[in-house]
């Protein structure tokens, strides 16, 4: 159990590998960018390899944690409690991104014409924002068949389809313990493929900053460089003292649940996606004491609808454009844009670049905001998709850990006791 005697060498550190490769794939995109662009593939064909693995694990997960748990009033206080904090938490993300985005002003001095934008940078992303209605949403979380939530990779159809499903075992009684017995064993299998996929995470790191890198650059962004700053500086704010002080209310510190899951963190940062540390974070979470089933229930949900990196990023963008194009947005025009925001953030999941497009779904409903503005914001959202998707990242597992707190699942001297010493977890591969 002493991790001292079986500590590996530096460079064996996954989130040490993933730094290193994204640190040579950003000096291959600036000095040889065409090279750069080349190697798109090795980030796509990781991200590809990871979401493979995502709907099986997800589905395992909640199956298990849901059919296992036997008292079905705590099913609903859980996620009645769950519902509740991401509303109140992603809220309060808008809010500060607004608040800042307004005391920063980076747009303003702008003055961009909307007519003088390309109008077809921008009609792509459009065009899947008028996907996004309220009741298409709803009816794309059912999925055609049984099984076509899991070819469709969108993981709210998967959620729903779990929850089914556990709640059909959960209903059979001592006949639905081999079925339980059975899920859990393939969740074992589905984590030790990831744990084989996840080891080349520093290459699809590596083609994915060296592909970015070489496609957009890293030199004069203007007034884009000053939105960018401001987003990074709202997030970390965000994290440090939104986040910070409800980890303190909770009984543990901001700063050790983060070196917890930094190579989660660091796997974000490499491919921009949230979904490739999604199996690692739902161990690490369970080796902190969070059950099962709060874990099963909490990780999934998060995904769709306590976004708070992505909640920020369209608040601060919305009135960036609003500011650089010269729209006058009023207190009235801005509650508007809130209201929306927090209905078009809820469609994220299973979304192509899903911050951009519910970007774009928020612009449509505010029309005073010409969506042709959209294009100023193409070049720099690859970079400000790592800031999102970290910052996500972080408020679903602390959201987890919160609800276990609130459950008295794990007591305040247990959960900062494996922060320091992790669990050794049974089933971890």
């Amino acid at each position: 159990m002493r991790a001292s005697a079986t500590r590996k060498p530096w460079y064996r550190v996954l989130y040490i590998q993933v730094l290193i490769a994204v640190l040579i794939g950003i000096l291959v995109g600036y000095f040889f960018p065409e090279n750069g662009k080349s190697l798109k593939p090795l980030g796509d064909g990781f991200i590809k390899l990871i979401k493979m693995m995502i709907a099986p694990i997800i589905f395992c997960t909640v199956v298990h944690g849901i059919a296992s748990m036997g008292d079905l009033k705590k099913l609903g206080r859980i996620g009645g409690k769950t519902i509740l904090y991401f509303e109140v938490v992603s809220t309060l993300a808008l809010l500060i991104g607004v608040a800042v985005v307004n005391t920063l002003k980076p747009g303003a001095g702008f003055n961009i014409d909307p007519t003088t934008l390309d109008p077809k940078i921008s009609q792509a992303y459009a065009q899947k924002a008028h996907a996004l209605s309220a009741v298409d949403f709803i009816l794309n979380i059912i999925p055609a068949t049984l099984f076509d939530a899991f070819v469709s990779g969108d993981l709210l159809q998967v959620l729903l389809v779990a929850i089914f499903v556990a709640f059909a075992i959960s209903f059979m009684g001592e006949r639905g313990q081999p079925l339980l017995h059975g899920i859990e064993y393939a969740s074992q299998v589905f984590f030790g493929v990831m744990h084989i996929v996840v080891k080349v995470a520093p290459i699809g790191a590596f083609g994915a900053m060296a592909f970015t890198v070489g496609s957009y650059g890293l030199g004069a962004l203007n007034h884009l460089l000053a939105l960018m700053a401001g987003f990074y500086l709202t997030a970390a704010l965000f994290v440090i003292v939104v986040l910070g002080l409800i980890a303190w209310r909770s009984g543990f510190s901001i700063f050790r649940f983060l070196n917890h899951i930094k190579d989660e963190l660091l796997l974000v940062l490499g491919t921009s996606s949230s979904e490739t540390a999604l199996p690692g974070m739902i161990l690490k979470l369970r080796q902190l004491g969070c059950s099962r089933s709060t874990v099963g229930l909490v990780i999934p949900t998060g995904y769709s609808f306590n976004l708070d990196g992505t909640n920020i990023y369209m608040a601060m963008a919305a009135v960036f454009l609003a500011q650089a194009t010269n729209t006058p947005l009023d207190l009235g025009h801005q509650i508007s844009l809130l209201l929306i925001a927090m209905i078009t953030s809820k469609g994220a999941s299973g979304v192509t670049g899903a911050g951009f497009v519910i970007l774009a779904a928020t612009l449509a409903a505010v029309p005073s905001v010409p969506i042709e503005s959209l294009a100023l914001l193409v070049g720099i959202d690859r970079f400000m998709s790592e800031c999102r998707a970290i910052t996500n990242e972080i408020g679903n597992g602390l959201a987890t850990v919160v609800i276990s707190r609130w459950e008295n699942e794990i007591s305040k001297e247990s959960l900062n006791a494996n922060l320091k010493h992790p669990l050794h977890l049974s089933d971890q591969i």
